[in-house]
Parts: C-alpha cells; sequence; structure tokens
C-alpha cells in the first residue's frame, strides 16, 4: 500500500447539511493515485489522534481530493474550521477499495448517513449504469442526492421518519425490489446494521456485494489493533483483519457479522 504524508491546501470549502461540510484539497500526488472506496488519515492541529475520512471525490486533473463529514466531536469540529487557504495534515490514501467491474451493466450503491460520500466516486465510474439508494433518518441530514444525479445515477432517497425522498423505511425496501430485476454488483457504506442487512438480501439473492466497515482507528496503516474485525476466508477459516489496512472495503460474505 502507497501512500504519502503531507500539509495540503483547501481549495473549497462548503456547509452541505446540519453539521456535514465538504472539503477540497489540492493534491496532486495523492489524487493521481487514490481509489474508490479508500480513505485517508487527518490530524486535526493540537490532537495526538487523526480522523479517518472517506475520500467523497477524486479528480487526478485538477489534482484534488474531495472530503465530505459530519462533526462529530471536538476533533472533527476543528477540522470544519479550518477555511479555504489554510492546510490539513494528510497521510492518504488508505486502505483497500471497492472491485471495479468494466463489464457491469447495473449496479446498486447503498449509502446510510455519512456512507453516502464515497458512493461518489462508484457513481463517478459507473456514470448511468448505477441506481443509487441512499438512507438517512430525516430531511435535516439528506446530502449529495443532486451530485449523485449530476454523475448519472439514478437516486432513490429513502429517510426513517418519511420527511424526504420518495420512501419511507429503510434502504432494503427499494433495495430488494431492484435485486429483483437483476443486479450485476452492489456497494454499501453506512452504520453496521444497515451493512448486515444488506448483505443479507445479496446474499440471499446471490448478488455480489462488497461493504466498507465504519470502525474507530489509531495509526490507519495496520500497525495497531485498534480496528480489528472478525472475518473468514476462502477456507471458510475465522481470522482477524485490520480494517484500515485490509479494507475498509471486504465482500460480504467475509464479514463474520
Amino acid at each position: 500500500m502507497k501512500y504519502t504524508q503531507g500539509c495540503y491546501p483547501i481549495v473549497e470549502k462548503k456547509l452541505i447539511a446540519q453539521d456535514t461540510v465538504s472539503i477540497t484539497l489540492r493534491c496532486p500526488e495523492v489524487a493521481a493515485a487514490a481509489q474508490p472506496g479508500q480513505f485517508v488519515h487527518i490530524l486535526p492541529k493540537g490532537y495526538g489522534l487523526r480522523r479517518p475520512i472517506s475520500i467523497a471525490g477524486i479528480d487526478p486533473e485538477a489534482g484534488t481530493l474531495r472530503l465530505v463529514f459530519a462533526i462529530r466531536g471536538k476533533g472533527t469540529k476543528e477540522l470544519a474550521g479550518l477555511n479555504e487557504g489554510e492546510y490539513m495534515d494528510m497521510i492518504a490514501p488508505l486502505g483497500h477499495g471497492f472491485t471495479l467491474k468494466n463489464d457491469a451493466q447495473h449496479v446498486v450503491l447503498v449509502g446510510g448517513g455519512i456512507g453516502v460520500p464515497p458512493m461518489l466516486p462508484l457513481a463517478k465510474f459507473y456514470g448511468t449504469k448505477a441506481t443509487a439508494i441512499s438512507g438517512f433518518r430525516s430531511f435535516q441530514q439528506v446530502i449529495l442526492q443532486e451530485d449523485l444525479e449530476a454523475l448519472g445515477a439514478q437516486t432513490i432517497c429513502c429517510t426513517e421518519d418519511g420527511t424526504a425522498g420518495a420512501v419511507k423505511g429503510f434502504v432494503t425496501t427499494p433495495l430488494e425490489q431492484l435485486l429483483s430485476e437483476g443486479v450485476d454488483a452492489v456497494y454499501a457504506c453506512g452504520p453496521m446494521p444497515m451493512l448486515r442487512a444488506v448483505a443479507d438480501v445479496c446474499m440471499r439473492t446471490g448478488t455480489y456485494c462488497e461493504v466498507s466497515l465504519e470502525e474507530r482507528m489509531a495509526c490507519g496503516v495496520g500497525a495497531c489493533l485498534g480496528c480489528a474485525c472478525r472475518t473468514r476466508d476462502e477456507k471458510g477459516e475465522e481470522q482477524f483483519v485490520h480494517v484500515c489496512k485490509n479494507g475498509p472495503v471486504f465482500k460480504a460474505e467475509e464479514v463474520q457479522w
């Protein structure tokens, strides 16, 4: 895994929803190497531990990387306080990303909450061949629907309380309908209960599925044991692997839910 560490300038910053920030960094060497599904590790000023953030946009021509994250604590609040022209201390790109299928005719991208941002690079790759299902608690958390549409994806927005989107309820409802019509691959990122439900539906229907796991991380490069998770290898043997190094993307059937 090749990655770099450096301080990179912020070229664009937007507040895109309640407590959710979009930041674009100029980092040509990272943008040239990054793949959908990978993440970065950012060090907030004055803190000892970095924060893992999924990559939400890769533009090798412009030499930029887009990050979208929620303000969940003091560290991410510090990062969200940075403005255009200031710098972020970043290690990137990190982790094992999604498997891209050049021959796929229809894929489904399932994002839950802050798991929606890493679906954007996949939508860019698949374009009109992608259907993006996004799940949120309420209209206040809805993000990136226009961005997904601009990349060519058909969008289906779900909210648990029915205050936004076409579906009141969970992402598995439209997912099951799409799978009955035929899908080549499903990619998912979000809370663990959502990922488990998506994985169950896909394994039941025999649909290829990859999930991106969310775990607390310390080093981000596999040197510590802070993000260990239990998986099963091709021989059926259980093993513990690092989400940061071996993931965050795994085949759904590998994860021991």
